[in-house]
């Protein structure tokens, strides 16, 4: 059977989506131009590939092997270590770019946005697929890495486009040509759509994203709960998810990890790496008015296998000061003498509104205050000063060992190479790099 367009009109609306190509590893060989053109990785500093540009990945390495392997398979391969406040600034940048075409940009992630380009085509007296391709140059141009872009009605679509050639691709999905793209993408390259539901669907004789898109609304609902109902209506050009340019102010958990090597088996490291955990996302959580009912504590042995246990918290809470007893209780159940561990992790769990917290009879309303009053200075200092100006003794000793060390564990160019007027703990924003291509 011949496919059959999915009648729309063209252009009710126009959602782009924007992807860095191989962001991490293009981040290095803009900076690096000596780089470019070579098998490059980023993630030394933890033997592992964090991050492979296009021509490492050409060469067969992907993401997450070991850097051992990595070298047998491309002995000539170049290691990094992750140079992870350089890629948020080109992040910074390359967002900043997007909002001169249009203010309604959402930061989905550090490398990839939803920008909603509808109606602007009168603005800048040109087609969408011109446009697209001005925003495509500006950032190759001005930060010397490429993209890849998608633009259609929706972000589902829009994601399907950026995906379809990449690197450096630009892929335009009109109304009339929906059915061209989704014929030959199986469900399970669906955006919002994981290996369960993608095997649910197969069972139901569904293989291509075109043919679920060419169910009727009474077979969605039936078979399929409200999220994926919703997919379906993207991938028939309806568009249901809005691009949203206020950041996240809600969340249901806020968790914070931290990665070290070598691995530890010092408890007193451990624990304090465990301690500033809790504090950046108690941090986190202030500054949304947020408070935890639940704390979810673990840690990640040298063979990458993980032991955790949830907390029920007395009081819901944001401040550290009243965490640290079931953080040690908690700590003091999953830690195990003479294991080496290489990550930790907290998690503040069952999240509500801070002012909406009923007192108990139980509570000490003038310590509450005084607690609120103790951090509401902290956040002030913390602000002028930058983070962790005041910190707790217990986060101190990870002060005393820096993240990634050793013998692999080159520091990160940005780590030893300050701009002028910086120091260690105080460092410029945003470096207005101009990179010559």
């Amino acid at each position: 059977m011949q496919d059959q367009p999915i009648t729309i009109r063209s252009w009710p609306q126009a959602i782009l989506h924007l992807d860095a190509d191989a962001f991490f590893a293009s981040c290095e060989q803009a900076i690096h131009p000596e780089l470019r053109g070579k098998p490059v990785i980023t993630g030394k500093e933890r033997g592992i590939v964090a991050a492979a540009s296009y021509e490492a990945k050409a060469r067969g390495i992907k993401r997450a092997i070991g850097l051992v392997d990595a070298k047998k398979i491309c002995p000539e391969v170049i290691a990094l270590p992750s140079d992870y406040e350089t890629y948020s600034l080109f992040s910074v940048r390359m967002f900043e770019i997007l909002r001169r075409f249009s203010p309604d940009v959402e930061e989905y992630s550090i490398d990839e946005a939803f920008v909603d380009l509808t109606g602007l085509r009168r603005k800048f007296h040109c087609s969408y697929e011109i446009l697209a391709a001005k925003i495509q140059e500006t950032v190759e141009k001005e930060l010397g890495i490429t993209v890849s872009i998608g633009v259609s009605l929706s972000k589902v679509l829009a994601k399907v486009g950026s995906k379809f050639n990449k690197p450096n691709g630009l892929t335009i999905i009109p109304g009339r040509d929906i059915h061209r793209y989704l014929g030959k993408l199986s469900v399970d390259k669906i955006w919002g759509i994981g290996p369960n539901t993608s095997a649910f669907l197969n069972k139901l004789g569904i293989r291509t994203a075109l043919e679920f898109a060419r169910k009727d609304m009474d077979f969605v609902k039936k078979h399929l709960s409200k999220p994926f109902q919703e997919i379906w209506g993207e991938l028939n050009g309806i568009s249901v998810y809005p691009v949203t340019a206020e950041p996240k102010s809600s969340y249901q958990s806020i968790s914070k990890t931290k990665t070290f090597t070598p691995p530890s088996t010092d408890e007193r490291f451990v624990f304090a790496q465990l301690s500033k955990n809790l504090e950046n996302a108690c941090i986190k959580a202030r500054r949304y008015g947020l408070a935890a009912r639940k704390l979810i504590v673990f840690l990640r042995k040298k063979d990458f296998r993980n032991i955790g246990i949830e907390l029920k918290l007395s009081r819901p809470t944001a401040y550290p000061a009243e965490l640290f007893d079931p953080l040690r209780k908690g700590f003091d159940q999953i830690f195990q003498a003479g294991i080496p561990y290489r990550l930790t992790g907290v998690v503040l769990s069952d999240l509500g509104p801070e002012n909406r917290i009923q007192q108990t009879l139980f509570d000490d309303p003038a310590k509450i205050e005084k607690m609120e009053k103790i951090y509401h200075t902290v956040d002030e200092l913390s602000a002028k000063y930058g983070k962790h100006t005041v910190q707790h003794a217990a986060s101190l000793p990870t002060k005393l060992q820096m993240q990634h060390e050793g013998a692999r564990g080159d520091i990160a160019a940005r780590k030893t190479a300050l701009f002028q007027g910086e120091n260690k703990r105080q460092r410029l924003g945003l470096p207005m790099l101009h990179v010559k291509v």
